[in-house]
């Protein structure tokens, strides 16, 4: 395997890759620490924590191509039992997701499938995704239809109807116990076909070879701790070779501050505001994010 000034790939990082000498281009993406504070916030059915694993770990597959600040939400809504799923990816390498949805309709849907997926939980609705460059710039939206039971599929079909892209997507969330209890890990692997042109010629012949192989790595090895980054693409890519390139880490990360309550509490007209005031004399606010709790004096609020 060819590198580029690549230090070892541990968890929480997604990491740009080359195949040697084709134009086939990808990132791999490992989430341990990261995916498991997100998923663990809030006490979501198995289903639940899978479908916002694949979020996170989709947001940061498609999010490290940014090439400048900003974010990327990864965002699915539909008519089912998950009312929407969102996850948000900063180029800072900060994540954050949540899921709200119906738990007795959760626990109907789960019922007679090993673990419901996308198509099952959100029902008929779109995928969305989302770049957003700032205040000072327009967002740019594309949306597609839900297809399938993952979010990798969903995914797949943005590609190919926004982007033009031809791009495979696998995703992989579950618990692993290593010794100090079940934790969520997650994992990704995206890889995508570079335009042909009159330099390089077709590419068709490159991007089936990169798909067949693409085809064979298993959700067990995207989640296995004791299998690095650049083992699995070893496995995967060794006929050709593949360059691996500098790693972004990732965090578990919320950007709600009381700053930011104080602000969005301060949008509300004063009647409404006063409505909100508890028996205990303060206005109590939950992150729905990272259910971090806020309690504040309405005088505070101005």
């Amino acid at each position: 395997m060819t590198q580029a000034h690549t230090p070892p790939l541990t968890d929480d990082v997604v990491a740009p890759f080359q195949i040697e000498n084709q134009p086939v281009r990808g990132r791999i993406v490992r989430l341990g620490a990261a995916v498991d504070e997100v998923l663990t916030r809030h006490a979501y059915p198995e289903p639940v924590a899978n479908l916002l694993g694949e979020a996170c770990a989709l947001a940061a597959l498609v999010g490290a191509s940014l090439k400048f600040d900003g974010r990327l939400i990864v965002q699915a809504q539909g008519a089912g039992p998950v009312a929407y799923v969102v996850a948000d990816y900063d180029t800072s390498g900060a994540l954050r997701g949540y899921c709200r949805f119906d738990a007795d309709r959760v626990a109907e849907a789960a019922k007679g499938f090993a673990r419901p997926g996308a198509g099952s939980l959100l029902g008929d609705g779109v995928f969305i995704m989302t770049v957003d460059q700032g205040p000072d710039m327009d967002r740019y939206q594309g949306v597609t239809a839900i297809e399938g039971e993952t979010l990798a599929l969903c995914a797949e079909t943005y590609f190919a109807q926004s982007e033009q892209i031809p791009t495979r997507v696998r995703l992989a969330v579950g618990q692993v116990d290593s010794g100090a209890g079940p934790q969520w890990r997650a994992g990704g692997l995206l890889i995508q076909n570079i335009a042909e042109d009159e330099a390089r010629g077709s590419t068709q012949e490159a991007w089936r070879t990169a798909q067949a192989y693409f085809e064979t790595v298993g959700e067990d090895e995207l989640l296995d701790p004791a299998i690095d980054s650049h083992t699995l693409l070893w496995r995967l890519f060794h006929e050709d070779g593949v360059r691996v390139f500098d790693p972004k880490p990732l965090t578990g990360f919320c950007r709600c501050s009381h700053e930011k309550i104080v602000g969005m509490l301060r949008s509300f007209p004063m009647e409404e505001r006063a409505d909100m005031v508890e028996p205990d004399g303060q206005i109590h606010v939950t992150c729905e994010y990272c259910s971090r709790a806020y309690a504040l004096k309405p005088e505070a609020v101005g």
